[in-house]
């Protein structure tokens, strides 16, 4: 498969498999297992499977390949495992290669979840877990040390978008010889280029952007080939995180128009930032696209000026203007995901962070007014319209 094409060629015919009968749309092989014409050539398999040979849909399966190497193309990285979700691929990015006594070095601004991960999993197994300010790099600095094994980060953090320098971390932690672990679901894979600017691993929920409709759960590991099936798959396929053929099927589906869609969701966002910051109802309008972002310059290089599918929008009144601002939206649902075509509110400190103290949402800047609005595909002066009027509703 040609390694010149563009991303947007990429997300349409990397790794594709035809099967004998030349299918157009790639096959889904629902099956647990596959069969094998000698016993000489089963034993052969088990020894030495082969980049086209399958054992067993927990260890791999022809079409989780064609989404793994599709989306591994995509990010510029050698090779990918495609996990059951993305909590699936945060653990066994981590899990896999860390073991009793290493240290770990993570932003405190994180997915739930991701925190639970990095506090409650690893520390319980003897991994000593450093948390700094991500966008601090004199923090980074004096928390690495030498024999530091691994440094976790959201590339755009969640819910409060902060971006991280990835360049400057990643070149920070191999100075000391770790790992850049890189959870990149708000920066996406079509904006992002988080190997090339030196993250060793990049992890997905690709029940986001990547399928960006709906419909199924997954995730997926990047990285070197070296790391991925030395490290990730022996890992991943003996504690059974695998995918499904159906949702790698939906998946590769979902890349195929995730560049249209994703565009077509930053511009809209970054209009509906534009023309809601200010507004009197809001203590604060958070999106990485806006001039008076903290780290919008750094948008500029890293990001290619996009500021993502997300905005985050501060109350002044706190948890029930929240509410009232949620329940007076006609077009966006609420619920907790992100990166769909249907634009989604949800309020983190009562949903996504709520099992964290109220002393660690606000360190996070995760106020009780706080929404994250995940931009979806809706007409963008529909949805201005209608959180503007929502916005007069929250106040009571």
């Amino acid at each position: 498969m040609s390694t010149d094409w563009s991303k947007r060629t990429q997300a349409v015919h990397g790794g594709t498999r035809r099967s004998q009968w030349g299918e157009v749309s790639e096959a889904i092989f629902l099956t647990q297992g596959f069969v094998y014409e000698t016993a000489e050539q089963a034993e052969a398999r088990f020894i030495d499977c082969g980049p086209d040979e399958f054992i067993y849909a927990r260890y791999g399966n022809p079409t989780v390949a064609m989404f793994e190497e599709r989306i591994a193309a995509l990010e510029g990285g050698e090779d990918a495992f495609a996990t059951a979700s993305g909590m699936a691929a945060v653990n066994g990015a981590l899990v896999s290669m860390l073991k009793a006594g290493d240290h770990v070095v993570s932003a405190k601004a994180l997915f739930g979840s991701c925190l639970y991960i990095l506090e409650n999993i690893l520390t319980r197994y003897g991994v000593e877990v450093t948390f700094v300010d991500g966008t601090d790099l004199e923090q980074w600095r004096a928390a690495v040390r030498p024999g530091t094994k691994a440094v976790f980060f959201e590339s755009m953090s969640n819910p409060t978008l902060e971006v991280i320098d990835i360049a400057a971390v990643s070149e920070i932690a191999h100075a000391v010889g770790a790992k850049v672990v890189v959870d990149n679901v708000f920066s996406t894979p079509v904006f992002s280029r988080a190997i090339e600017q030196g993250a060793d691993v990049v992890v997905y929920s690709a029940t986001k952007h990547i399928d960006g409709q709906g419909r199924a759960l997954g995730g997926v590991i990047i990285g070197s080939r070296e790391f991925i099936r030395g490290t990730v798959e022996p890992y991943l396929k003996h504690t059974g995180g695998a995918l499904s053929p159906f949702n790698a099927w939906i998946m590769l589906k979902g890349i195929e128009t995730m560049a249209l869609r994703v565009n077509a969701q930053a511009e809209t966002a970054q209009k509906l930032a534009e023309a809601l910051e200010g507004h009197p109802a809001l203590a604060r309008t958070l999106y990485p696209g806006l001039k008076s972002h903290a780290q919008n310059a750094l948008v500029q290089t890293q990001l290619g000026g996009k500021g993502g599918t997300v905005l985050s929008l501060d109350l002044k009144g706190g948890k029930a203007a929240a509410f009232r601002f949620l329940n007076a939206l006609t077009i966006p649902v609420i619920s907790n995901n992100l990166g769909d075509a249907k634009s989604i509110a949800t309020h983190p400190a009562t949903t996504t962070h709520q099992r964290l103290s109220e002393e660690q949402r606000a360190a996070l800047g995760i106020t009780p007014g706080l929404i994250r609005f995940s931009v979806g595909l809706e007409d963008a002066g529909d949805l201005l319209a209608d959180l503007r009027q929502a916005l007069e509703a929250s106040r009571g």
